[in-house]
């Protein structure tokens, strides 16, 4: 897995938060729900918070007053599944004045330590995987009834096609779409896999329903959501053999075509991309639609292709480079980021310097930065000894945090002096009297509010920044970029 993974950006972590549905009407029993790690693990929150919506819970953001507590988690990194457990203790304790309440582990860390959670540290009382979603009220009622409950069971065919999110993010601007589920790259450092199964596409007429609903709702900006977006595929098997003559075969560069076509006003966004899998077709579908913004997440991971062949990515160097220049002869104007990992097994001081000089040469606008973190049942645990120490793995993380500072803050400053057409998303978290958006190129805008309002789009004009955030004001000129 790729963005998915539990990360830091220039320090800023990505932390599990609480959500909440505004105006739902109140049900007998109160659903608290915690996620963490990537943005799969807040769309299928919202997967089960309609599940759990359609068995009576509302959601609450209170853990004080819920009846069952839900940790929607990350197995990616070792300290992701730390914070886990320190909360799952929390509510250990918030359980012994109240003997009610269940509590249970969801996502990438249920499969795995699910006899840990349940048996040995007796934390939860239900473990559910990432593809059981719909038999959590029978095992909630199997709690009630005395019993430990768990259902990890991962399946080939679960996409939740017909299930409608409850939307969790509270903006009513933005939303994620889930397009598949799972994932068949066996990158050696990735327990995906293992947690979430083999890769299936969703319907594509599912998807371009729930874009249709979700502008007519309001939403105008939705975000296509994979382990890796460009092995969407439709109607065909991974041998190229069709399933269904009467029906069209839809690869991601035609969904990306569908979902554009809903409505001019309704940005496409999508994450992640897969170098080894990213083709031209898709490149020219996003330069054809001007709703579809013009910024691709591209894990590189590594500067070097003999590290790239240990971490069993599929791709050279070269080959990084060439998508790269593929995506601005198609589109010039387009922005990048990446993940990139420190210290992996074997990784030499040469190898990490051929992964700075990738950076130097990108300039990439974002990178998700962070050390090696060996997990267990990946190939990389069972072929490779971690045997970077963890001071090297350090202090080389710092030297990638520092590059890409300087590349990060280089880019905004190259947005400054020019026009944007902007969504309004909802109020600045720094200053009450202004809005924030992003551009195309999905960096922060923040200006005074005037009389524009969040779901609309308003041209600004940018005249300042700070390192990661344009600032500007409204005008009426047309967009420059």
């Amino acid at each position: 897995m790729d963005s998915g993974d539990q990360k830091e950006l220039l320090g800023e972590s990505f932390q599990g938060t609480p959500t909440v549905v505004p105006g739902q009407p109140t049900h007998t029993r109160k659903l608290y729900l915690e996620s963490y790690g990537c943005q799969m693990n807040f769309s299928d929150s919202e997967i089960v918070a309609s599940i759990l919506s359609d068995a009576g819970f509302s959601t609450t953001r209170d853990e004080d007053e819920a009846d069952l507590i839900l940790l929607n988690t990350c197995a990616i990194r070792e300290n992701a599944e730390q914070r886990v457990r320190t909360r799952l203790r929390q509510f250990k304790q918030a359980k012994r004045a109240r003997p009610h309440l269940v509590v249970g582990v969801l996502g990438c860390m249920a499969e795995r330590l699910k006899e840990s959670l349940l048996e040995q540290e007796k934390l939860v009382d239900l473990v559910v995987g990432p593809d059981a979603y719909r038999d959590i009220p029978n095992l909630v009622e199997q709690v009630h009834g005395g019993q430990k409950a768990v259902n990890v069971l991962l399946s080939r065919e679960e996409t939740y096609a017909e299930i409608s999110p409850v939307r969790l993010d509270a903006n009513g601007v933005t939303a994620f779409i889930s397009i598949m589920r799972g994932c068949d790259n066996m990158c050696s450092f990735c327990v995906v896999p293992f947690t979430r199964g083999r890769e299936r596409s969703r319907d594509p007429a599912s998807i371009v329903r729930e874009a249709h609903e979700l502008f007519d709702a309001g939403y105008r900006e939705v975000t296509l959501l994979g382990q890796n977006v460009d092995s969407y595929k439709w109607n065909i098997d991974n041998k190229g053999v069709i399933k269904d003559d009467s029906q069209p075969v839809v690869r991601f560069a035609e969904l990306i075509d569908r979902v554009a076509q809903v409505n001019p006003d309704l940005r496409v966004r999508f994450s992640t991309s897969h170098p080894k899998d990213m083709t031209d077709d898709v490149l020219e579908i996003m330069a054809q639609h001007e709703n579809v913004c013009k910024y691709i997440h591209l894990p590189v991971q590594s500067g070097n292709s003999d590290v790239l062949k240990r971490m069993n990515r599929g791709y050279t160097r070269e080959w990084y480079l060439d998508r790269i220049a593929a995506i601005h002869r198609i589109m010039p104007d387009c922005a990048t980021s990446t993940d990139i990992i420190s210290g992996f097994c074997g990784e030499t001081e040469e190898e990490h310097q051929d992964t700075l000089s990738l950076m130097n040469l990108m300039c990439y606008d974002m990178a998700y930065m962070f050390s090696y973190s060996e997990r267990p049942r990946t190939l990389a645990q069972r072929k490779y000894e971690n045997d970077v120490p963890p001071e090297v793995k350090s202090r080389r993380l710092q030297e990638i945090l520092a590059v890409q500072k300087v590349h990060a803050a280089n880019r905004t400053k190259s947005y400054v002096g020019r026009t944007y057409r902007v969504l309004v998303e909802g109020t600045s978290k720094k200053k009450e009297d202004q809005f924030f958006g992003r551009t195309t190129y999905n960096t922060v805008v923040v200006f005074p509010k005037e009389n524009a309002k969040p779901g609309t789009y308003v041209n600004v004009h940018v005249h300042n920044c700070t390192p990661v955030t344009l600032i500007g004001e409204i005008t009426q000129e047309q967009p420059s970029a």
